[in-house]
């Protein structure tokens, strides 16, 4: 039996199915409201240790999401409720789980999108508990499995061994979700969008996350011919790191300039410079953790990957919060927080975040060849405005002997207006296309919404056709055009997105030698 889905993360994967959605293991009720008590309270500590404990591994984006779930575990206010339920006669996990349904289910039935996505941030943070309160007795996941579900937590993600292979098969999920940006990093295999899975799946399965499917209880020529199309993926994987050290170029002979995306300081550190042409994005939510970074944290993060990088270009984007990307103490809770206070909005509307930024970035650029791009742009008011508050800055460093220098400011291109009107936007330095934004605001499908995935393509006409008049209109005006969303990673878009006019591309660090060995087969 087949089941198709969509590709998330590509890839092969042979093993038995493990439930992501099974039940933790029974819990042992204690013997009094005092052992309960402290049979929770060591449960939450568990949960922070263990999330703590990863917070070491991760990357920026995973970090961020790691330190929400803490800072949830240790507000008193969350699990105040349950303490009070055992006073009462409750058992710890009874009393936990009533608190957080309770919790998820208020945020569930908000009208505001924000809350309504942080439910399933409660929801992975109940069920880490509960899984500690019983863990004793939890299943173990055989090496190499294939975790099945409605769709997986990057908490759960990031805490399997994904050494010896394996993958993850959804129900749900999406293409755009922390957990498949996380799982393409790290070459594992996942397909979401597969739609009502059997009543129990069990046994052994086949994922295909090239193609997008699954199949269960394979007959021996299944599994030959799965294994065949395996190989056959390793081996162009194989060849294509032979691309990784060479410039990338066409079959034609055109270059195309290939640069790396990074959301930490930490990434650069199994990177070799000689491997791509310069960082075309570096995020910095990475830094609004628990707290609003200070000017000196933000100079010496940005420092370290400038001087990584020599005299090749390190585009760092301005702290993009909002949307997806909630930062306490800066962004705010909103209807529609997509189309909100986000990105450049935000950093307009506090200014005084935004100034500590600014500095930070204007003495960092002493120290190599520093681009800073503004995200969510939408009107030529918002880049002058952005770019007067830099003047400001500049003036002020120079006033105090501060070492510094004006990098060269561009923007984003991800707000359809942009994209119809180019020309308003003359006189910026340089433009990158996020496809990511751009094509859910083209196409009004949320990047993170399983049931609109069909509609969330970087090859539909619509996108490509915006994407070209902006490489147009660079061209004309001797304005540097790159793009920097998912899509340059992507094989499959790669011919499309070069045949538009794009000369420049940023991808995740897993992904560039396949992206050179892709651009060697277009033949343009």
């Amino acid at each position: 039996m087949r089941i198709e889905g969509i590709p998330a993360s590509a890839g092969y994967a042979e093993g038995r199915l493990f439930d992501l959605d099974r039940p933790p293991a029974a819990y042992t009720s204690k013997s009094s409201a005092a052992e309960e008590i402290a049979a929770l309270e060591t449960a939450i500590g568990k949960a922070v240790s263990r999330l703590s404990a990863m917070i070491e591994t991760a990357d920026g984006d995973a970090a961020g999401i790691l330190e929400f779930h803490i800072a949830m575990l240790q507000d008193d206010a969350l699990s105040a409720p349950a303490f009070a339920s055992i006073g009462s006669g409750q058992a710890a996990d009874v009393a936990w789980r009533a608190a957080l349904d309770a919790e998820i289910a208020g945020y569930d039935a908000s009208d505001q999108d924000y809350f309504r996505a942080r439910a399933a941030d409660l929801r992975d943070i109940r069920d880490q508990v509960l899984r500690a309160l019983s863990e004793d007795g939890e299943p173990t996941a055989p090496l190499g499995a294939i975790f099945h579900g409605e769709d997986v937590a990057p908490t759960r993600f990031l805490e399997i061994d994904w050494s010896a292979g394996g993958g993850i098969a959804l129900r749900a999920g999406s293409t755009a979700s922390h957990v498949a940006m996380l799982a393409r990093a790290r070459g594992v295999p996942m397909v979401v969008g597969l739609g009502t899975f059997p009543a129990s799946l069990a046994g052994m399965a086949l994922l295909d996350a090239e193609h997008g499917g699954m199949v269960l209880s394979p007959s021996p020529a299944e599994i030959d011919a799965f294994r065949q199309s395996s190989s056959a993926f390793a081996a162009r994987q194989g060849a294509a790191q032979s691309f990784l050290t060479r410039p990338a170029v066409t079959k034609a002979g055109i270059a195309v300039r290939v640069q790396v995306n990074i959301a930490n300081p930490s990434d650069v550190d199994g990177i070799d410079i000689s491997t791509c042409d310069g960082v075309g994005l570096m995020r910095t939510e990475f830094l609004f953790g628990k707290t609003l970074p200070d000017e000196e944290t933000q100079y010496h993060a940005y420092r370290k990957v400038l001087e990584w990088a020599g005299d090749k270009p390190v585009t760092i984007r301005t702290v993009d919060a909002g949307g997806d990307k909630p930062v306490a103490g800066f962004t705010v809770a909103e209807t529609n927080p997509f189309l909100g206070l986000r990105g450049i909005r935000l950093s307009l509307k506090r200014r005084d975040i935004f100034r500590v930024q600014i500095r930070a970035l204007l003495r960092a650029a002493i120290h190599g060849n520093l681009k800073v791009m503004f995200p969510m742009i939408a009107t030529p008011e918002e880049y002058s405005q952005a770019a007067a508050l830099f003047a400001e800055e500049q003036a002020s460093l120079a006033a105090l002997g501060v070492a510094h220098t004006m990098p060269p400011l561009g923007i984003m291109v991800e707000v359809p207006s942009v994209a119809i009107a180019p020309e308003a936007f003359a006189n910026v330095a340089f433009f990158s296309i996020g496809s990511n934004d751009l094509t859910q605001y083209v196409m009004a499908a949320a990047r993170d919404n399983a049931a609109v995935t069909y509609l969330n393509s970087v090859r539909h006409p619509a996108v490509l056709r915006l994407m070209e008049a902006v490489v147009r209109f660079g061209r004309e005006t001797e304005i540097p055009v790159s793009l920097c969303g998912d899509a340059g990673g992507d094989p499959a878009a790669i011919p499309a997105l070069l045949e538009c006019g794009l000369r420049d591309l940023s991808v995740a660090p897993a992904q560039l030698a396949m992206a050179k060995a892709a651009i060697a087969e277009v033949p343009v």
